[in-house]
């Protein structure tokens, strides 16, 4: 069933289907609900299955502000608290995986799959701060030497050729709320996630690294790690067998 949520002034759009304890999906940062899909199917018969829409993706509203994973989590705990769910499973593809991480830290939780995840602040180059502090030098001082709307026009040109795809393809507001949401680290909140966690990865990740992976294995007390040989950032669509192989054996799934 699709339906929607109001949360403060923006509606969340997600579907829920099916009867049992309650698995929640959340998506990737550029994606939406729809990269469940065959998830969804393989969860169906033995699960409620709640598969949510970002706010911002899908067909949700995007925020009126610049939201943080903190205020992400407290829209799916508003979500879920209206439709009465207690101690459900969380799956998390990246962004998603920050969601359930903090979700999780301070939540009842049955267990944790996080795949391909973010969470751990990524290192930065010297040539990486460089890049960044000569672009805020141009946008600060362009506009005075040339004029703002010839400045804008050579700015923009140099944030298609540096910046990534998801924030290029971003709006003003919700390229801050990326630019805000990849710079929290998550590392002091995974001890505190206690329950069970899955660990699935594709070791030719390179937006989160496997070192990440290794990292959140270290740092939470009950999570394993499964490498998906191959894979990249989409480890459970590039090894769709093993994914849910690995999915059904972890819940117990017959």
């Amino acid at each position: 069933m699709d339906a929607r949520f109001k949360y403060q002034d923006i509606e969340l759009a997600y579907t829920v289907e099916g009867e049992g304890d309650t698995v929640v999906l959340l998506h990737g940062w550029g994606c939406d609900h729809t990269i469940w899909k065959t998830t969804i199917e393989t969860l169906l018969p033995h699960r409620r299955v709640i598969a949510v829409d970002f706010a911002g993706f899908g067909n949700s509203n995007e925020p009126t502000t610049v939201w943080g994973v903190e205020e992400y989590t407290r829209s799916i705990e508003a979500l879920l608290q209206s439709l009465g769910v207690v101690r459900p499973t969380l799956i998390g593809h990246s962004f998603g995986g920050r969601v359930s991480i903090v979700y999780a830290s301070r939540n009842e939780v049955v267990n944790v799959i996080l795949t391909d995840a973010a969470g751990v602040k990524p290192k930065r180059s010297l040539n990486y701060y460089r890049k960044v502090y000569t672009f805020k030098l141009l946008k600060n001082t362009l506009p005075l030497l040339i004029g703002r709307q010839k400045a804008q026009m050579i700015i923009d040109q140099r944030r298609q050729k540096a910046g990534s795809s998801d924030y290029n393809r971003a709006t003003t507001t919700m390229r801050a709320i990326l630019s805000k949401c990849v710079n929290e680290d998550l590392c002091h909140l995974m001890p505190k996630v206690t329950v069970p966690v899955l660990l699935f990865w594709g070791d030719k990740d390179t937006a989160t690294p496997l070192a990440d992976a290794h990292k959140m294995e270290r740092l939470m007390p009950n999570a394993g790690l499964v490498i998906a040989e191959g894979a990249g950032h989409f480890a459970m669509l590039e090894q769709p067998a093993l994914w849910l192989a690995t999915l059904k054996s972890f819940l117990k799934i017959e």
